[in-house]
């Protein structure tokens, strides 16, 4: 059967790894939009990339094959909601960012499904997250704007919201605090009696 053709690398990998200003600028795009590491990164960076060259490809292409082609890159950007125009000029403003923000893992933060986008990631990973009829488990999915209205979780989570937390977290502390001041204007008689209660009821269980 012949060995199997080793696949392509799809992305390009920095000219200069160790540049401390890209390293800052990617470390930032990771923990904003949860990203596990710096290639997923640059795979955004080399899709994004190749539009933009198409886009400068066709602009000065005036053969039919080319009009084509370029009617083809501006639908499917328009699909998955990178742009909102049939304009070349938006093509070649599109940023690794814009289509990070069409990820699966990110949409459905955005949607206020999970709390923090790396709760959205595991949520995806762990085969919790419909799109359609079907489960997606791939977070860097690229969600189609038909396809935002029919994004949800399997089965209903218990999503406490940060603020409802703080707010419960705060309660709790008032009513122990009041529960002390309580205790501390019983007399010492009634504390000593309510203690003999307590080591009473510990002996006889």
């Amino acid at each position: 059967m012949g060995d199997p053709k080793k696949q392509r690398r799809k992305y390009e990998r920095p000219r200069h790894p160790w540049k401390a200003e890209r390293i800052t600028q990617e470390t930032a795009i990771a923990e904003k939009y949860g990203l596990v590491n710096r290639k997923e990164i640059w795979k955004a960076k080399s899709k994004t990339d190749r539009f933009r060259k198409g886009a400068r490809k066709f602009m000065g292409s005036l053969d039919d094959e080319s009009e084509k082609k370029k009617t083809q890159l501006l639908a499917r950007l328009n699909k998955i909601g990178l742009i909102d125009s049939h304009s070349l000029e938006d093509v070649l403003r599109l940023k690794t960012e814009d289509l990070l923000e069409r990820r699966l893992q990110t949409v459905i933060y955005r949607k206020g499904l999970a709390n923090t986008i790396k709760q959205a990631r595991q949520f995806i990973v762990h085969g919790h997250v419909q799109v359609g009829d079907r489960v997606v488990n791939v977070p860097s999915y690229i969600i189609e704007k038909d396809s935002e209205d029919s994004i949800k979780l399997r089965k209903e989570m218990n999503i406490t919201k940060p603020a409802e937390k703080k707010k419960e977290g705060k309660k709790d502390s008032e009513e122990s605090v009041k529960l002390k001041k309580e205790m501390d204007k019983k007399k010492p008689s009634e504390k000593k009696k309510e203690e003999k209660v307590e080591d009473s009821k510990e002996e006889n269980g």
